[in-house]
This record gives structure tokens, C-alpha cells and sequence, in this order.
């Protein structure tokens, strides 16, 4: 999921403590032992490494990446010593930031086990735009947002069809365009082999 740069992060190794009050009542609430920073303020110094996540049409595409664990500061909120209100660390996940070639800098955050790899999360993150373009075109082709019933059988039935539809017609790309590649192998190896019967290679005199 995409994450604005502002939001605020705590490491991962926060610890929750209960302040001893010097006067007043005791605190009932535990409160982490520092404050939270924005992702991209965490992620600055971070290893930012180059990631190749699949090949394109223009070759493969890779960006750098830098990933860390981190608990998002949307807990509940609880008022600070300081008498500010400060939201609580979340469930634990990776925060991950991605620089571009354009200068464009992006975060997110994802929830895959602790053990995941910086290209696992990379081509987590880049598949999104794969479902985005799945999602546009069951839309646009196949009428996924055509339904008009009213209950959530209807829904899932109809939902289920248009994706059926869209993996047959997905096949069918596919094995055109393997037999489109085929047929341009074939076509360049026998236009080769013309060529090198219509030129034979002529013999070096001594």
C-alpha cells in the first residue's frame, strides 16, 4: 500500500513504557520511549540498493529500493507528557522507499514476513500496476461494473464470470503472441538460410 512521506513510523524495536508520574495520579495507558518519525525522514540513510523486478519491453526495469521494519504510528492516541496527543505503534511491517531515475521518491508499506528479500518486496510493490491494468480493462471490456443486483451471491457470480472471461481472453493473447514470436523466428532463420545459399562463400586464392 502506498504511504505518504509524512506519515509517522516507529522502529520496529519500540519499546512501551509506563512513566512514573512525580505528581498526579499514575499513568494507565504505556507510552513508547521516543518519539515517531516521518518514513522518509527513517528511510533517508537507509541502504538504498538497485532492484531489477522483470524485463520490459526496453529491457529490465530496476529502480533503487531501501526496506526497514517499522510499526506505523496508528494506534490509539494517548496524551504525552508534554500534554500532546501522540497515536500508538501499530502492527509490525516493512516500510519500503523506491527512488526513481526521475528523481520521484515513493513509500509503502507491506505486510510480508519479516524474512522477505528487497526483490521480493520490489516485485510485490511493481505488481500493483499488472492488477491496476487488469482491473481497468475487466471494467472497460468485460462489464465488471455493469452489475445491478442487489445482493452478494449476484455480485460474486458476476464478478466470477467477467474473470473467467478475462482469463480466457488473457490465454488467448498469450498464445498469440508466442505464435507470433514463432512465426518471426521461423521468418528471420529462413530468410538467413536464403541469403547464405544466394551467397556462398567464396574460396581465398593463394
Amino acid at each position: 500500500m502506498g504511504l505518504s512521506r509524512r506519515q509517522n513510523v516507529y522502529p520496529a524495536d519500540i519499546a512501551l513504557i509506563f512513566p512514573i508520574a512525580r505528581t498526579g495520579k499514575p499513568r494507565k495507558y504505556h507510552i513508547p520511549d521516543q518519539p515517531p518519525v516521518s518514513a522518509e525522514a527513517l528511510l533517508a540513510e537507509g541502504n538504498w540498493q538497485r532492484v531489477s523486478w522483470r524485463r520490459g519491453t526496453k529491457g529490465r526495469l530496476t529502480c533503487l529500493f531501501t526496506a526497514r521494519r517499522v510499526r506505523v504510528a496508528d494506534g490509539h492516541k494517548h496524551r504525552m507528557l508534554n500534554s500532546r496527543m501522540q497515536c500508538m505503534p501499530g502492527d509490525e511491517v516493512w516500510l519500503v522507499g523506491e527512488r526513481r531515475s526521475t528523481g520521484e521518491q515513493k513509500y509503502y508499506v507491506s505486510n510480508l514476513p519479516a524474512d522477505a528479500t528487497i526483490k521480493t518486496l520490489a516485485a510485490t510493490i511493481k505488481a500493483r500496476w499488472v492488477c491496476e491494468q487488469a482491473h481497468q480493462q475487466l471494467k472497460e471490456e468485460l462489464g465488471l461494473d455493469h452489475f445491478e443486483g442487489r445482493s452478494w451471491t449476484g455480485l460474486h457470480r458476476h464478478a466470477l464470470m467477467t474473470m473467467i472471461a478475462y482469463a480466457f481472453l488473457q490465454s488467448r493473447r498469450l498464445k498469440a503472441a508466442g505464435r507470433k514470436k514463432r512465426n518471426l523466428r521461423t521468418a528471420t532463420t529462413t530468410k538467413h538460410a536464403a541469403h547464405q545459399a544466394s551467397h556462398p562463400h567464396k574460396r581465398c586464392r593463394r
